[in-house]
């Protein structure tokens, strides 16, 4: 782990990872194209706050916190001047299970913690057991709600959201 950097990135480094990431979805491409636009609108505009961790000059994790409620969906009890919404957490897969995102997580949330914020949330599909339980080990124990949200293509996912206390 001497190689790998944790850092708020340049909107350079934004645009080399979302453009690996729309060329490398399995899912509509569209979908992808609207939120790196999104995201670097949001970053830039100071809406949010994106992590990336990066090994070797190559950028292989991240998440993203969200500070502004506008930009999220159902943000009530999500997102305010104290509470952070996480989102977009993503590890290359020949990286997972080896430490780099928790790294990264951390690194996250001593920032966050750093800016004044006392609480972060994040959403989860009902379906996706195993991030359930990551995201349960992290401290995320506490159920705000279950809602649903819109991908920009129309497709409807359902979401629970937990908190945690910084």
């Amino acid at each position: 782990m001497n190689n790998f950097v944790c850092k708020i990135p340049s909107i350079e480094e934004m645009n080399v990872k979302w453009d690996y990431e729309i060329e490398n979805s399995k899912s509509d491409k569209n979908n992808w194209i609207i939120w790196k636009k999104e995201a670097i609108l949001n970053a830039k505009n100071g809406y949010s706050i994106p992590y990336y961790g990066i090994l070797d000059e190559n950028i292989i994790c991240e998440a993203t916190a969200m500070l502004n409620p506008n930009k999220v969906q159902n943000y009530q009890d999500l997102v305010d001047d104290k509470t952070v919404y996480l989102t977009a957490f993503r590890t290359k897969e020949e990286y997972q299970g080896k430490g780099y995102f928790s790294k990264l997580f951390k690194f996250m949330l001593d920032d966050l913690k750093k800016r004044g914020f006392t609480k972060v949330t994040l959403g989860v599909e009902p379906k996706e057991e195993k991030n359930k339980q990551i995201y349960e080990h992290y401290g995320f124990n506490e159920f705000i709600k279950s809602s649903s949200e819109r991908y920009p293509d129309g497709t409807v996912i359902d979401v629970d959201y937990y908190g945690k206390k910084l």
